[in-house]
């Protein structure tokens, strides 16, 4: 059985950075998708960023350009680095690790997920 377990959520104010970090327990030898998603109050759950066993990454337009995603493969542990936070960043995130994804990046076969880290941007 695959764990994935997120830290590095919290508060945090408009312009501020948070690191979030998703420790997976498993060899990633099999894992080719990894990424985050968010789900805010009332509003659908979107993928954040993704990034493949070769580092080919992708971020969603509200966040390019601030946020990064980054793999430790050494030591099974993915981050998402967000910078320049706003108010429309809170929500809850999700990291996932996956075999596979489709054309849109998202995990396609039968991926794991953490248990969420809330994320609050407000002063």
């Amino acid at each position: 059985q695959v764990r994935l377990v997120e830290s590095g959520g919290g508060l945090v104010q408009p312009g501020g950075s948070l690191r979030l970090s998703c420790a997976i327990s498993t060899n990633m030898y099999r894992i080719n998708a990894l990424g985050w998603y968010r789900q805010a109050p009332g509003k659908q759950r979107e993928l954040v960023a993704a990034i493949t066993s070769g580092d080919t990454t992708t971020y969603a337009d509200s966040v390019k350009g601030r946020f990064k995603i980054s793999n430790d493969n050494a030591n099974y542990i993915m981050y998402l680095q967000m910078d320049s936070l706003k108010p429309e960043d809170t929500a809850v995130y999700y990291c996932y690790a996956d075999e596979v994804y489709d054309r849109d990046w998202h995990p396609s076969g039968r991926p794991f997920w953490g248990q969420g880290t809330q994320v609050t941007v407000s002063s």
